[in-house]
């Protein structure tokens, strides 16, 4: 096809409104105290200030894929911000948290539209060669977004009040839909009947899957909420599978499967987020509580991760036109998988630059594997599924980083009270922070060496955990991810008319458990 004269401008507005939601997702997790002390938000009311945006955003990711596919991509990404803008001003000025788990929730729906329509106008915008540079900008734009979002949300919170990290949403997201307007050309799949029993089942599913992840630590499985959430996300989840192979226009095209490079990219990117799902949650936590950095030094320890990854997404996207997708995926990921392992041997004491090093080598196979990874599972897409293959991109990153923050978050929680002295307090077993607090109303600094010791054990066996995983996805997507080079004439790229969602991680990058931490 002709290459849009417009296409890099285009890509900026992409990443524009990609970058407003990881940077929202971000910011919130450090104005939660502030949250709670100003609007006298219970524990209850803080857990759904939190989980109301992943459940909504995770429920309507396919759904939206497939409307933008259906009534135009650029159409619904409009929308879409519209409604995170409208919802985020809502949330700046709210005054009791209902109000505020209110405008979460209508910023899970704008969210939920715009994240799917982003990656799906940028693969019908870039033709197959000059896709992996798109996609590892866009990829790079979101881990700037999941590294500088805590520094941002301190400084505004040191400077301004709370609502301010849901104010700053409302001009960049005006900004986003004049530029979509303006520079943007709309794009859609062939007219098909909405399947609608597919979009319900997916919906319910959807949510029920992700809210039994997020209750699981705190409930366990033998809970009749827990039992009762999965139930009810196997019998959706099946049933949509059932619909998506009866209907004459399914909603998601299960035949995708089929392509081994679709595959194994999907199970390659679910390992890896699982991996990195509680990375950023649980790093945070051992920075400030073991190593005892401050707040700032914490989020500067993060710098070497943003700017590998950057640096890496640049020279991937020149090195993906000559190496086969697997190599550059599985390289990537071995490369991860190293991060984690140094991260495994950081110990009580360790100083900036061990963290430092592992946060460098967790950047460099980032940047090399994931953009990889993305492009060759969207190149695998038709063009007139591409809104729906990008949500399900997003739903499949989403799902593996909800899953591993509420898996490796039980692995950290409960490998830190097996390691606690027994004589211990009981009050001071089950989290480094309420230990810490004991330890300094009593003055007992035996117990925050002993909380120290526990929680560096546990977060030892939980980053092995995750390099396992990334390990297992490197060897998958050298199994699967056989079929050549490039895509081959059905990617989306090839098929595209004229005309005009990393991930995981916008939603993904919110905290879904409450961990030992």
């Amino acid at each position: 096809m002709d290459r849009h004269p417009r296409r890099w401008l285009i890509l900026i507005v992409l990443c524009l409104s990609s970058l407003v939601l990881v940077v929202d997702n971000m910011v919130l997790t450090v104005s939660i105290p502030q949250i709670a002390e100003d609007l006298k938000a219970g524990a209850q009311d803080i857990q759904w200030i939190i989980d109301s945006y992943i459940l909504v955003f995770a429920g309507l990711l396919l759904t939206s894929g497939s409307l933008s596919d259906r009534f135009g991509r650029r159409k619904v990404m409009i929308i879409g911000l519209v409604l995170f803008g409208a919802a985020s001003l809502v949330a700046s000025v709210a005054d009791s948290p209902g109000q505020l788990i209110a405008g979460r929730v209508l910023m899970g729906v704008g969210g939920a539209l715009v994240m799917p329509s982003t990656l799906s106008i940028l693969i019908t915008v870039f033709d197959d060669q000059e896709r992996p540079k798109a996609i590892a900008a866009w990829s790079a734009v979101a881990m700037l977004g999941l590294v500088g979002g805590p520094v941002l949300g301190g400084a505004l919170i040191a400077h301004f009040w709370w609502g301010a990290v849901f104010l700053i949403n409302v001009p960049v997201a005006v900004v986003a839909i004049l530029a979509a307007a303006v520079l943007m050309p709309e794009s859609k799949g062939p007219w098909r009947r909405p399947d609608l029993p597919g979009m319900l089942l997916s919906m319910v599913g959807m949510t029920a899957l992700v809210w039994s992840i997020i209750v699981l630590p705190r409930d366990g499985i033998t809970s009749p909420g827990t039992l009762g959430a999965l139930a009810v996300a196997v019998v959706s989840l099946v049933g949509f599978g059932v619909r998506q192979v009866r209907a004459e226009s399914p909603m998601v095209p299960l035949k995708l499967f089929r392509n081994r490079v679709f595959t194994g990219a999907s199970f390659s990117l679910v390992l890896l987020a699982f991996a990195t799902g509680g990375l950023m949650l649980v790093l945070t936590q051992y920075l400030q509580f073991v190593l005892e950095f401050s707040p700032t030094d914490t989020g500067l320890a993060f710098i070497p991760l943003a700017v590998a990854s950057l640096v890496f997404n640049a020279l991937g996207a020149a090195l993906g036109k000559k190496v086969a997708p697997r190599v550059m995926v599985s390289a990537g990921m071995l490369v991860m998988a190293a991060g984690f392992g140094l991260l495994a041997t950081l110990s009580v004491g360790d100083g900036f630059a061990k963290v430092a090093l592992a946060m460098l080598v967790l950047g460099v196979g980032s940047g090399v594997g994931m953009p990889a990874a993305a492009n060759a599972l969207m190149g695998a897409i038709p063009a007139e599924h591409a809104g729906v293959g990008s949500a399900l991109n997003d739903t499949i990153q989403q799902s593996g980083s909800a899953l591993g923050v509420a898996i490796l978050g039980t692995v950290l929680s409960s490998t830190y009270t097996g390691a606690m002295p027994a004589d211990a307090p009981a009050a001071g077993r089950h989290a480094i922070t309420d230990a810490l607090a004991l330890s300094a109303s009593t003055g007992d600094g035996g117990l925050a060496a002993a909380a120290r010791d526990a929680f560096n054990t546990a977060t030892s066996v939980t980053f092995t955990a995750g390099g396992i995983s990334v390990l297992a996805a490197a060897a998958l997507t050298l199994v699967l991810m056989r079929d050549g080079r490039k895509p081959g004439p059905t990617g989306a790229g090839a098929g595209a008319e004229a005309g005009a969602e990393a991930e995981s991680a916008a939603g993904a990058a919110e905290p879904a458990v409450q961990t030992a931490g």
